[in-house]
């Protein structure tokens, strides 16, 4: 006779297996052939069994009944794995040589085991669907930005946790002299997402250049919108971007949306940053146009482009070649890197006025 305890098991383990299949979208019937396979190794184990064993669970009541499986013989040798044909055809008539017929043996106390097994599979199930589940939300994120919550650095990593899952930052996507603190919440640039062993690892970027444009399109509805054009980017994280964008339509400023009112839009984006340094220029197709944008913040006089070696001279006012080089070449080292020319800087004194590449 079967206890209330024993039948609360059984209803509790079958509102498990429809929870599981509602909230994590697992087929119950993958689940039911789970929980069987791990109840064979399960029977063998306790009971020391090495016949060939079926485990049915009730897809209604939850109950579970073991099964010897035997071939059907003329002359028994091994009990465990044969039955006679007399005694085959007494559980099922119709029985012939060389079939398979299975005695029910459920052990008295199977009841507890089935129990504590089921619980190990759904457990695992539920680990399992959730990584799935994590895996297939971050990898459509690859390329994206999220929003964590800094929770330790060991060893140069820095951990955070994004909600569902925890993510590493890689030293070489850290910004030099950022420092991240723990309970500190940041936005960060979704690089990869992997399997392991483990589960899905999310790794993420605060260096990445994708970082700096998924922050305007952010930011900047004309950019995400489409009506303004990220054109090109060059970063060199933590101390200065520069970043060239388009707009077809002649009546839109698409440096001046970006900027924002008062400067808004460009502030926030530098204060997520924490101060780095962002040079909008217009993209132009002109390359004459576009190095002489791209040299901002120096005012640059002239532009003489040579196709050949796509190298770009540029001459600037002798009180402007410090602040068009930058510190330690940066500037024009940016402006180089996102026009694509090689750019060579020039003060008005130092021009042979004989021959511009004379």
């Amino acid at each position: 006779m079967k206890t209330k305890d024993q039948r609360d098991e059984k209803a509790q383990l079958m509102d498990a297996l429809s929870d599981l299949e509602r909230e994590k979208g697992v087929d119950k019937e993958v689940l039911f052939e789970a929980i069987e396979s791990a109840l064979i190794s399960a029977y063998r184990r306790n009971f020391g069994s090495a016949q060939n064993v079926r485990v049915h669970l009730d897809r209604a009541t939850g109950a579970t009944l073991v099964y010897a499986q035997k071939t059907v013989v003329d002359q028994v040798e091994d009990h465990r794995m044969e039955v006679s044909l007399d005694e085959a055809q007494a559980v099922s008539p119709g029985a012939g040589v060389g079939d398979i017929v299975e005695f029910e043996i459920t052990p008295k106390n199977f009841g507890r085991i089935a129990a504590q097994t089921a619980k190990q599979v759904i457990v695992q199930r539920i680990r399992e669907a959730e990584r799935g589940m994590i895996y297939d939300e971050y990898s459509g994120r690859e390329g994206d930005i999220v929003t964590g919550m800094v929770q330790r650095a060991e060893r140069g990593l820095v951990f955070v946790d994004l909600g569902r899952t925890e993510a590493i930052l890689m030293p070489s996507e850290q910004v030099p002299g950022e420092v991240l603190r723990s309970n500190e919440r940041v936005k960060l640039y979704v690089v990869e997402v992997r399997k392991t062993p483990k589960g899905p690892q999310v790794y993420l970027s605060r260096s990445h250049p994708g970082l700096i444009r998924r922050l305007f399109e952010l930011e900047v509805p004309e950019i995400h919108d489409g009506v303004v054009e990220i054109r090109g980017l060059a970063r060199e994280p933590g101390a200065r971007t520069k970043i060239a964008v388009f707009a077809e339509d002649e009546n839109v400023d698409p440096v001046g949306a970006c900027v924002g009112a008062k400067g808004q839009r460009v502030q926030a984006i530098v204060n997520e940053l924490r101060g780095e340094k962002l040079d909008i220029v217009a993209w132009d197709p002109d390359p004459a146009v576009f190095v002489a944008n791209a040299l901002s913040p120096a005012h640059v006089r002239e532009v003489d482009i040579d196709h050949d070696t796509r190298s770009a001279r540029a001459i600037v006012p002798d009180n402007q070649l410090s602040l068009g080089i930058g510190k330690e070449g940066q500037n024009a080292r940016l402006a180089a890197k996102l026009t694509g020319w090689r750019v060579d800087l020039k003060a008005e004194s130092q021009v042979d006025h004989g021959g511009f590449w004379g």
